[in-house]
């Protein structure tokens, strides 16, 4: 009995085979332009919004425009990540140092996502970020005595991000692998901005978070 060279799997017989274990594809959707990894999607749908799924095929990225894109999306994450740090460990909210933490951990994912999809190298956070720098960033009036001034700052934080991205994308030439970038991170961040504003509501309410 032969052995696939791919997976070490018995073939049962010595027909033409294709062997995708290990395959991992890599799609962007035509209408939120959220990029998905994975062999297949069901019906070929967007997980995130049901649009159509297309393959993606670029290449390598190169360039000073499409690798200042990629600059500027890790600056930002790293942003996002130390403030939720912080907030996770300063909290004085049980359930916010939780959800806080919650949402650290979705930025550290989103990081590792960055680096392993632009092969980029993972930039450490500063273990002392100010609450301030997210604030002004944001453009939200800091308030410490106000546990859901946290939750203004944090969303009000993405959404910059994806009128910065949104914004980039649109000057960038059409056609351009920069172009293409800014939107997939847009998407990204349009995504955080959704969950952040479902989990404030929620919080508001008393009600647990979805996370």
């Amino acid at each position: 009995m032969s052995i696939c060279p791919r997976c070490q799997r018995p073939l049962e017989d010595e027909e033409a085979y294709i062997c995708c274990a290990g395959v991992e594809l890599r799609w962007r959707c035509t209408a939120c332009h959220k990029v998905s990894e994975g062999f297949a999607f069901p019906y070929g749908m967007c997980p995130h919004c049901q649009g159509r799924l297309e393959l993606l095929d670029r290449g390598a990225i190169a360039g000073d425009q499409a690798l200042d894109a990629v600059r500027k999306a890790f600056e930002i994450e790293i942003g996002g990540h130390a403030f939720y740090e912080r907030a996770s460990r300063e909290a004085q909210d049980p359930t916010l140092r939780d959800l806080f933490g919650r949402f650290a951990a979705m930025e550290k994912e989103h990081m590792d996502t960055l680096s392993k999809r632009y092969h980029a190298t993972l930039p450490t956070a500063a273990i002392d970020f100010q609450f301030d720098r997210a604030a002004i960033f944001a453009g939200v009036d800091r308030k410490p005595e106000d546990p859901a001034n946290l939750f203004r700052i944090a969303i009000a934080f993405e959404q910059r991000a994806v009128d910065f991205f949104s914004a980039e994308g649109e000057k960038a030439p059409a056609g351009s692998v920069e172009r293409d970038l800014y939107k997939e991170l847009a998407a990204e961040e349009r995504e955080h901005v959704a969950l952040l504003t479902t989990e404030f509501r929620r919080w508001e309410a008393g009600k647990a978070g979805i996370l």
